[in-house]
């Protein structure tokens, strides 16, 4: 391992803010992870974990020490007739692990194609897309415990999943690092119509429609998610973003009844007891800010969930213009966005 001083994280994080870390060392395995958290007691001063940087917000320079974990590997831990256990090491590129997956005809992950970021990352904010979240094919989940050091695996269970929520946003925060992730997936023709594949995100039916396809593959299914992403969009490599900036709130059901009588065309998903989802790109495309830029920070003119750095924005900036639209948001709808998009600074 090398520390390196005085390091521009702007190839570093997909916002491509122009930022610099005081120490930056990379991992690239389970020692050298286990290896920096001892080194960890020996210093006084901030410590950030990163992978490929694609739900972080720089605000400032970081002060302390970014580990970059890169620790690559994937294994079969066991299978049968219908099942495959997957367990890839958390600096694994998310994408590069979904496409081995569909490759070898085990279903569970295509709906999550061309997500940017690592396998660790991925059970942190329970990633989700399409009507997916990887939270429901994760088995378990092997964590380092950032103040000892020791390891333990934890079930699917006790990672506490929900909507792009976790343990490690709640209980854990700060104080593990994910070291891997094990799936269970099944078994499939990655070539065939299977039966069980999640078709019920209607753009993603409508797709498939386009495509001709009635009986879809899993491979059908990860060209349609990559098609739609990469239209509604922006690459990363392109235009700093960090995907969707907003989770879509979840609204209880007596302001639901309301919003409904008021705006019977706001698209909604049903949940239990009345409450309901409203799509958060939907409510900012109607308080106006739909392709909105001021200077280099802006939201997406085809996606208004992402708010995007066209160059030389700050992360201040982005801030500011994320609080002006969940004030613009709450007073026209009196419903409150929360980030998806994790702030350093």
């Amino acid at each position: 391992m090398h520390l390196e001083h005085h390091v521009s994280l702007r190839s570093k994080h997909t916002f491509g803010m122009e930022v610099t870390a005081r120490y930056f060392v990379e991992a690239k395995s389970h020692s050298e992870v286990l290896t920096l958290l001892n080194y960890r007691h020996m210093i006084h001063m901030p410590i950030l974990f990163l992978g490929e940087g694609s739900n972080v917000l720089f605000v400032r320079d970081f002060s302390g020490i970014v580990i970059r974990i890169n620790s690559r590997g994937i294994v079969i831990r066991d299978e049968d007739e219908r099942f495959v256990h997957v367990t890839a090491e958390a600096g694994e590129p998310w994408d590069d692990f979904v496409a081995l997956c569909v490759a070898n005809g085990w279903a569970g992950l295509e709906n999550l194609s061309l997500i940017p970021g690592t396998v660790g990352a991925a059970p942190i904010q329970n990633i989700g897309a399409y009507g997916t979240e990887v939270g429901e094919v994760i088995e378990s989940v092997l964590v380092a415990d950032i103040s000892s050091g020791k390891q333990r695996r934890l079930s699917q269970e006790e990672c506490a999943f929900g909507y792009r929520d976790s343990i490690f946003k709640g209980a854990l925060k700060g104080k593990v690092i994910v070291l891997n992730v094990t799936f269970r997936l099944t078994k499939t023709d990655p070539n065939s119509g299977s039966n069980g594949l999640n078709l019920a995100y209607a753009d993603l039916r409508k797709e498939l429609e386009n495509m001709g396809i009635q009986e879809p593959s899993i491979s059908d299914i990860r060209e349609a998610v990559c098609s739609l992403r990469r239209r509604k969009l922006p690459d990363p490599a392109l235009t700093g973003n960090a995907g969707s900036f907003f989770k879509n709130p979840v609204v209880r059901a007596e302001q639901m009844a309301r919003l409904l009588d008021a705006h019977p065309e706001m698209p909604h998903h049903d949940l239990a007891d009345g409450e309901g989802k409203v799509p958060a790109a939907w409510l900012i495309d109607r308080c106006g800010w739909k392709g909105f830029r001021e200077g280099d920070a802006g939201v997406h003119p085809h996606q208004p969930l992402v708010l995007v750095n066209y160059g030389s924005a700050t992360g201040s900036q982005i801030i500011d213009l994320a609080d002006r639209i969940v004030q613009s948001v709450n007073e026209t709808f009196g419903i409150s966005l929360e980030r998806e998009v994790n702030v350093i600074g």
